[in-house]
């Protein structure tokens, strides 16, 4: 029954929900090596072998919300706090640059320290030096027109996950948060110009089949240029500390999918991924993922973003960090791609 689900998703990019959630919930082994295959395939169809590296900069550990699963949460009182100089964020995407990064992806908890002008002067800053790059924002929720002057100056994509689409889910977990409001920031986003990713967590404590088919289903409406899928692993600060993680297989089948459902986005092998299993990003890759993203930020503040404990690769420096991943890459017959990498919808309709 899984093989006639998969053949019928990989030819069509659609299931019923019941026939959705029948496949999460009864995939085999067989059913998942056909499932990564096809996924891996359809990967190829749009994109052909590359993947995309980018340079990532998480610049401030600050975070005004208070999510269950997050060691950034604003009631970690145990975690040092950081915040990078917009000079400091300069220096991470010279060094990026230099190595030949054309993507710089800003990462940051909800850090309303960081101002209108603070934020755009750095944003317009990149743009002027590096005429050649992209801008990706992950900073949270911020006001309209903070992100349409943003988007003015020269920041091409924003990533938002929405996390779950399970709006019981998503009010337990976000406390100080709105189900309608994330939903409605990532359209706004859209509808601004941006390139928006969205994506979610597996493994949520309480998470279900249903959820998940659920997930998905919000993805393909959405038709975001990236989706971002990572497993939930907890964190000893948090409520959830004792919650068992998510797995990787479970993950991985997540990401094969979202690339059947929504052939058309960019995929990251997220670094939780490699967390769980040191060969986490490269299995990702063989199951459809496309993207990865190195960490430029300082060494000595790489420890202290810490979404979720045990996280690898907080000692690498930049130069080292690019040259690992390139080989995890290149062992799986993929290559490597250092160019801005929009998605393929982008590139399709800026011909249009």
């Amino acid at each position: 029954m899984s093989n006639k689900l998969i053949e019928k998703l990989y030819h069509h990019h659609v299931l019923t929900k019941e026939e959705l959630v029948a496949l999460i919930s009864g995939l085999e082994e067989e059913g998942k090596k056909l499932l990564f295959h096809y996924s891996l395939q359809t990967k190829i169809r749009y994109y052909g072998k590359k993947i995309y590296m980018r340079g990532l900069i998480e610049f401030s550990n600050y975070c005004k919300q208070d999510c269950l699963y997050c060691g950034l949460r604003s009631s970690n009182k145990k975690i040092e706090r950081y915040r990078l100089s917009a000079e400091e964020i300069l220096q991470c995407c010279k060094e990026g640059y230099r190595l030949g990064y054309r993507t710089f992806v800003l990462q940051s908890g909800e850090d309303f320290w960081y101002e209108e002008d603070q934020l755009i002067y750095i944003v317009e800053k990149i743009k002027e030096i590096y005429e050649d790059v992209a801008v990706t924002l992950s900073i949270g929720e911020r006001s309209k027109e903070l992100y349409q002057q943003l988007f003015k100056v020269g920041a091409d994509r924003f990533l938002l996950r929405h996390e779950t689409a399970s709006k019981t889910l998503y009010e337990k977990l976000h406390p100080t948060m709105s189900f309608e409001s994330r939903r409605a920031t990532l359209k706004m986003l859209r509808e601004i110009g941006y390139q928006i990713g969205a994506g979610f967590m597996v493994g949520l404590p309480d998470q279900t089949a249903e959820d998940l088919a659920e997930d998905l289903f919000f993805l393909k409406e959405l038709n975001p240029d990236m989706i971002g899928i990572g497993p939930f692993i907890p964190h000893g600060e948090t409520p959830l500390r004792n919650a068992v993680a998510g797995s990787l297989e479970d993950t991985l089948v997540m990401v094969a999918l979202a690339r059947l459902m929504v052939p058309e986005a960019l995929l990251p092998a997220t670094t939780a991924l490699g967390t769980l299993d040191l060969k986490g990003r490269e299995k990702a890759i063989l199951a459809g993922a496309n993207v990865v993203m190195p960490n430029l930020s300082p060494t000595k503040v790489r420890p202290l973003y810490e979404l979720y404990e045990n996280k690898i690769c907080i000692d690498d420096e930049p130069a080292h960090c690019r040259d690992c991943i390139e080989k995890r890459i290149t062992s799986t017959g993929m290559e490597v791609d250092l160019s801005r990498g929009d998605s393929f919808q982008f590139e399709k309709n800026k011909l249009q």
